[in-house]
Parts: structure tokens; C-alpha cells; sequence
């Protein structure tokens, strides 16, 4: 948990998430897969299983801890944002309303706004093939890449749902506490992002391991990564433009026109006109 005596910050972090630059110690050798997951080996203790998951919450923690300048900038600016399309009621223009709003209309106003105020914003589609190491899928998420540093181009990621893309529904306890101290929408570079993601796959590994259940496909690493990072072989491609935000209420719904069916008993009554002759039943 992040720790700090104003409570309206603490909930601004754990919605929407503190990131900060990971010490060395969070190396990447610490979160490769295991390649061999043969079933002779011994199940670990209670005391191995629940340092284990410690060392997880840590790590996570120490990904999630502090934020660099423009991160809380862009954070800041989609946190207002949201807040006013919630405020506003349903933010949907593609007359398909659902009881949150509509991911998509949400992306669109969110990278509007944040275009207006000068970032660079794209909402990225990615989109890959289907191999033998990783399913085909597709994923859209918001990116705005900064290039005030004379160095490098930095990629910000902003995605609106990262705690529901790594829940399981017969994840352990242990694995839901975890997914738990995530933020729900989250604004941060690209490379904490990567960290992340290795970190809650080795621990969805382990959580279904230990439950002696197998991993769906589209849990596992690779297929995670390709969603924000790309598998190196698949497709990503960005849209710029939006449509502007209209409140739910001011769309006029037309009723549909009554139809009459040609089956229908009605149709002699409603036709006054049509000449009716009598046949005889022999």
C-alpha cells in the first residue's frame, strides 16, 4: 500500500497509479519464465508459498512507488478528464450505451483532450497473427510519446483497465490480493509497464500451477505483452482523429414505424378499398 497522511492522495494512487523509475534490483532475469514445467517437482511449503507471493507484492510496490514530471502531468490531465465525462453522464457517441460508457468513445474523448492540451496522444491498435508460442488477438490502449528529451522519445501507455486484464476468475487468494494493489487506469512509461507484466504472469503461472489448473494461452507472457509492447512480428497501427463527446441525452431516438405483415388478420380491416369477392366452397 502506498503510505502517505493526505487520504485523497492515497486513493488518487491507487486508482490511478505512482510510477517511478525501478532500481537495478528489479532485474529481468528475476521474472523469466520457467521453461520446464514438469510436475516432479516438489509442491512448495506454506512458508516458501507465502514468501513467494511477498516478494511479488514488493516488487509490484516498487514499480508502482514514485512519477516522473510528464507522467503526473498526462496522469493529472486524465484523471480530470474522466472525472468530467463521469460527471456528464454516459460518455457513448457510437449509439451503442453501455452501463460504464463505451471504451472506445472514452479513448477517443480522453485522447482529444489530451491532444488539445499539447501531448501527443495516438490510440494505438495492435493487433497480431496467431503462432506456436502465442494466440492471435488485438488490443487498443492510449499512448502519448514525449520528445522533450534530448536523449530519447519516451512512450507513456494509458490504460484504462490494466486491474480487469490480469484478473482470473479462479485466481487464489493470494493472486487476487495481488492484482489488487494494481491501479485501475494506468498512466506510466512503457518500460515500467514491461516490468509489470512479467511480474503478474510469473505470478498468474504460479497461482494456476499451485491450483493445479492449466494457464489459458492468452494469459500468458507473450500474448500480454503484444497487447501494449507488440510481439515484434505483429501489427500496430493509430488512430488520431475523434469524434466529438455528445451526452447520452441529447441523442434523439426515432421509434421504429409499425409494420403491418402481410399475414396479419388486421390487413382486410386496415385496407378499406381492396375489393373483396365472395367464393363458394364446394
Amino acid at each position: 500500500m502506498f503510505r502517505n497522511s493526505n487520504s485523497d492522495q492515497i486513493l488518487t494512487d491507487m486508482v490511478f497509479g505512482v510510477f517511478e523509475e525501478f532500481g537495478d534490483q528489479v532485474q529481468a532475469d528475476e521474472f523469466e519464465d520457467e521453461t520446464n514445467d514438469s510436475g516432479d517437482e516438489n509442491s512448495c511449503t506454506a512458508e516458501e508459498n507465502k514468501e513467494f507471493w511477498e516478494a511479488q507484492e514488493k516488487l509490484v510496490q516498487g514499480t508502482l512507488y514514485r512519477t516522473s514530471s510528464i507522467e503526473s502531468k498526462i496522469r493529472n490531465s486524465t484523471k480530470e478528464k474522466i472525472k468530467e465525462l463521469k460527471a456528464a453522464g454516459i460518455y457513448c457517441t457510437c449509439l451503442k450505451p453501455v452501463a460504464d460508457g463505451c471504451r472506445n468513445c472514452l479513448q477517443r474523448e480522453i485522447c482529444n483532450s489530451l491532444r488539445e492540451l499539447g501531448y501527443n496522444c495516438v490510440i494505438r491498435n495492435s493487433k497480431w497473427r496467431s503462432s506456436p508460442e502465442i494466440l492471435s488477438g488485438e488490443h487498443s490502449y492510449l499512448e502519448v510519446v514525449d520528445n522533450s528529451c534530448s536523449k530519447k522519445e519516451v512512450r507513456i501507455v494509458i490504460e484504462l483497465n490494466l486491474r480487469g486484464e490480469f484478473e482470473m476468475a479462479r485466481a487464489s487468494q493470494e493472486y487476487n490480493h495481488l492484482i489488487s494493489q494494481l491501479p485501475e487506469v494506468y498512466v506510466g512509461k512503457a518500460e515500467r509497464l514491461q516490468a509489470l507484466i512479467k511480474i503478474l504472469c510469473n505470478a498468474a503461472k504460479k497461482c494456476m500451477k499451485d491450483k493445479k489448473m492449466h494457464l489459458g494461452p492468452w494469459r500468458k507472457h507473450k500474448y500480454m505483452q503484444a497487447k501494449w509492447l507488440g510481439t515484434g512480428g505483429g501489427r500496430m497501427s493509430e488512430t488520431t482523429t475523434a469524434t466529438p463527446f455528445v451526452p447520452v441525452a441529447e441523442f434523439s431516438y426515432r421509434p421504429p414505424r409499425p409494420k403491418a405483415s402481410l399475414l396479419s388478420t388486421d390487413l382486410v380491416g386496415n385496407l378499406p378499398k381492396m375489393h373483396r369477392t365472395a367464393v363458394a366452397v364446394v
